[in-house]
């Protein structure tokens, strides 16, 4: 795994927060999503200001992303589509969580966390999630860049998830789209 320290702050603090959103919401694991929604809770970042000149309105963006989660992951696409043959989803959802409680179709339910050292609570990386922060890696590498930032967290949240890509790409943020800008800002 990457060294903690080769993170910048606001980087760090996306991979806090996305620790305690996982831990707020009785998640077991941390997703990738935890890691995309932290990216755009984030405030007075190189990401946020991104975001920002977008006009991403940040509070609905977050929203579309826990609702398709809550949707065990079918966009808003997918919602439609299952709607035009008759399925509500919304309806199946509701039904699913009366009888096996709230988040039951998420993809990251809510299974019994793991100890980890010291007897404390744990909740392990997903491999996808594992995937995005080495993906901010490689984002860095790739801009010549010795420290991963949010921005790169971004970056990575973009190319390798589908969810939080397809909510973000409705608002006119697309991967092509924020690598030129941190090109055009350098």
């Amino acid at each position: 795994m990457i060294m903690f320290e080769r993170f910048t702050k606001a980087a760090q603090a996306v991979l806090l927060n996305a620790m305690r959103d996982a831990e707020q919401h009785g998640a077991s694991e941390i997703t990738a999503e935890h890691l995309a929604l932290a990216v755009l809770a984030g405030d007075g970042t190189t990401a946020a200001g991104i975001l920002d000149e977008y006009g991403l309105p940040r509070a609905e963006a977050t929203d579309a992303i826990r609702a398709t989660r809550r949707r065990g992951g079918l966009s808003d696409a997918d919602t439609a589509a299952l709607h035009e043959l008759g399925i509500d989803v919304d309806a199946v959802v509701t039904r699913v969580e009366q009888t096996l409680g709230e988040g039951a179709m998420s993809a990251a339910g809510k299974s019994v966390r793991r100890r980890g050292l010291l007897g404390k609570s744990h909740r392990p990386f997903i491999d996808e999630a594992k995937r995005v922060i080495e993906g901010s890696l490689r984002e860095a590498m790739d801009r010549g860049e010795r420290r991963i930032g949010d921005e790169h967290m971004l970056l990575s949240v973009l190319s390798r998830h589908q969810v939080t890509a397809e909510v973000l790409a409705a608002h006119g943020v697309t991967y092509i789209g924020v690598r030129a800008r941190l090109a055009k800002a350098s």
